[in-house]
């Protein structure tokens, strides 16, 4: 979104407060699959560290609850559930290092995900060793790619909010649009799917597709050429961080416009250094962000109690992806793989997120975008 034998006791206790330690290397133990006969692992991978560590932590922050409350009304299977995290993050050899890392602790499903750049590259090493994947925030449609029969996505691909942006930038009264994105997987392929909405529809004319480098000291260049193109409307696909830079560099060049970022970037402190002037006419496409949603106000509280702090965006969707894992289980009777995979595909559950089941590729049957608008320091809801 990783000890010496001497030390298995204390692994043991981090593994069940629902984080593994990190490069820890361990002989796979055999799955068991009768009630009873140990703990029931399930793997996440999210960026624990790194520029998108706000939102992975809170995205094993809200498995882990989701975990502990599984456990507390008696697990599954009547056996308990183990959360074992690794960090990737969101660089994607640090995924595979991770993901290789997950699979020998033998675990019954994935259930993490949140930049698809890093998840892409972790296909392959889940599938070839069975392991089904319920993927939480990522939502690159370069997911799809491989046509594997064991991913389920628990948001709307790319696609889905493509066509949100595209219908909400010309609400906002949009009618030239300059796309930017990141180069990397998720907003590449957000930036090609609105550009590509937005010309099928013909509701905006689209004046520019630009890339800008993640981390650069300044983005004036990239503010130089949406100006020049006369682009009254501007969506940044990317992530919180270059959003940030992004948006300071157009208002300091002199753009008045429109400025609409991805969901990976309003997940995040995308206004937190903002003046008044620079978070003026800024949206956002957003997933589940709890604090918006009263039907969520009793699991925000659980949250808040377990942590501290109230839950975020990605939260949901993580809590759900452990789950939709636990109900698969549940009715498989199994930890076997395939049994696992093929109840998934069946899936029909109520989620924090909403009504949860999967198309024949594994997308979501009804995805849910909201739109946000800055207000100072925080995101008001729009729609």
């Amino acid at each position: 979104m990783p000890g010496p034998r001497s030390a298995a006791v204390l692994t043991a206790l981090l593994l069940l407060a629902g984080l593994s330690a990190c490069g820890e290397e361990e002989t796979p133990q055999p799955a068991a699959t009768s009630a009873g006969a140990g703990p029931i692992r399930l793997g996440s991978l999210a960026p624990i560290s790194g520029r998108n560590s706000y939102s992975g932590e809170a995205m094993v922050n809200a498995a882990k609850l989701a975990v502990s409350e599984v456990n507390a009304a008696g697990g599954v299977l009547g056996r308990q559930i183990e959360l074992v995290a690794e960090d990737d993050a969101c660089d994607p050899g640090t995924a595979v290092s991770a993901a290789q890392a997950v699979i020998k602790k033998d675990v019954a499903a994935f259930v993490g995900g949140y930049c698809s750049s890093a998840v892409v590259p972790t296909l392959k090493i889940f599938h070839d060793a069975g392991v089904p994947m319920i993927i939480a925030l990522a939502n690159s449609t370069d997911l799809l790619e491989p046509g594997y029969d064991s991913l389920f996505l628990i948001c709307g691909t790319v696609i889905a909010e493509a066509e949100f942006a595209v219908d909400w930038m010309k609400k906002l009264g949009g009618t030239r649009l300059s796309v930017v994105h990141d180069g990397t997987s998720f907003p590449i392929t957000l930036a090609d799917s609105t550009a590509k909405r937005a010309r099928k529809t013909g509701k905006l004319k689209v004046v520019g597709e630009l890339k800008l480098s993640q981390g650069a000291g300044d983005y004036r260049r990239i503010a130089g050429s949406i100006i020049d193109s006369r682009a009254d409307v501007v969506y940044y696909t990317g992530y919180y961080g270059e959003a940030n830079q992004l948006i300071k560099d157009l208002r300091g060049e002199g753009f008045t416009g429109k400025v609409v970022v991805g969901d990976g970037a309003t997940d995040g402190p995308l206004l937190a250094d903002l003046s008044a002037a620079e978070s003026r006419e800024v949206y956002g496409t957003a997933l589940i962000v709890p604090e918006f949603m009263p039907e969520l106000k009793d699991w925000a509280q659980r949250y808040q109690a377990a942590y501290g702090t109230a839950p975020g965006p990605s939260t949901a969707e993580s809590y759900d992806a452990v789950m939709v894992a636990v109900d698969a289980i549940k009715r498989a009777g199994s930890t076997d793989h395939e049994a696992i995979r093929t109840a998934l595909g069946a899936t029909d559950y109520a989620g924090l997120s909403g009504p949860m089941s999967f198309n024949d590729d594994g997308t979501r049957a009804v995805p849910k975008f909201l739109l946000l608008k800055a207000d100072g320091k925080n995101l008001t809801l729009v729609s």
